[in-house]
């Protein structure tokens, strides 16, 4: 069923938030140089690697670390209110409907956080597919804990259900988690 929820949920959101999203695309292009569209290997189910699509909110050659190690000084200015509202993410859709991701589950992270990924391993979390929204995200829990950001994606997969699949959703757009995204204040 959740298969389903994703697959139809991701087509219908894209199919009427195109505009918008060529939109952003547009604008991302006329702010800075380089791709509006950001690629990062990930890792998905089972400690499979995929790409994750995002717009761009950082300066094109911003190195590869997870986002509570980047400095401010790389954020656009759109890039900045993208990441505060979300809309970065998606493109991330297109991850749904093809399988890779899911509307909610733990937020994917990158194969260099070896800790969180072993955490999660231990906890039965890679069992699940990574989500666009999750629990820690809407209860503002980023990736600098790993520990703890593990044991809230353990406690969604053995709690998760379709309503609450749908109540994370609702608090996501509602601006649950808007204030988690940490990166390092410039000059640091």
């Amino acid at each position: 069923m959740k298969r389903v929820v994703d697959t139809l949920g991701s087509a219908f959101l894209l199919l009427i938030g195109w505009p918008v999203l060529l939109l952003l695309l547009i604008w991302i292009r006329l702010e800075t140089p380089g791709p509006a569209v950001f690629a990062q290997i990930r890792v998905g189910k089972e400690g499979r690697l995929f790409t994750c699509y995002k717009l761009r909110t950082m300066v094109a050659q911003t190195p590869d670390l997870p986002t509570h190690l980047v400095e401010g000084s790389a954020l656009t200015a759109l890039g900045h209110r993208l990441r505060r509202l979300k809309l970065d993410e998606l493109p991330q859709l297109y991850n749904v409907l093809i399988g890779d991701m899911s509307l909610v589950g733990p937020r994917p992270c990158l194969p260099m956080q070896t800790e969180l990924i072993e955490a999660r391993r231990r906890l039965g979390v890679l069992e699940l597919k990574p989500g666009i929204t999750g629990l820690a995200q809407v209860k503002g829990i980023d990736m600098s804990d790993p520990q703890r950001l593990a044991e809230v994606d353990a406690q969604y997969a053995r709690s998760q259900c379709f309503i609450g699949d749908l109540r994370l959703i609702i608090a996501t757009l509602f601006g649950g988690g808007m204030n988690i995204d940490r990166i390092l204040p410039s000059g640091n």
